[in-house]
């Protein structure tokens, strides 16, 4: 069974910074698509932002320029960077590992962003 356990979630206020953290429980990490979604309350789960096994990125339009994923092969751990927040990004955000058959869910972890 796969974990995804994030961290780095916590209250902040507008323009400030957090960066997540999302540890994966074993070696599937190299090969599958890792990714950042996000949902707020009463609003569906969106994607923020993917990074496949090669390193390619995809965003939301809503984060670019502000956000930024990446990924560590060599600890299993993918990374979010998040700059210059803003209200409308408080949210509960949950790591995915995605694969050609599974995909896996991490348990979330709160952004708040309030002055």
């Amino acid at each position: 069974q796969v974990q995804l356990v994030e961290s780095g979630g916590g209250l902040v206020q507008p323009g400030g910074s957090l960066r997540l953290s999302c540890a994966a429980s074993r070696t599937i990490f190299k090969s599958y698509t890792m990714g950042w979604y996000r949902q707020a309350p009463g609003k569906q789960r969106e994607l923020v932002a993917k990074i496949t096994s090669r390193g390619s990125t995809n965003y939301a339009d809503s984060v670019k320029g502000r956000f930024t994923i990446s990924r560590d092969n060599a600890k299993n751990t993918v990374y979010l960077q998040m700059n210059n927040l803003k209200p409308e990004d408080a949210a509960v955000y949950y790591c995915n590992a995605g694969g050609v058959l599974d995909e896996y869910w991490g348990q979330g972890t709160q952004v708040t962003v309030s002055s």
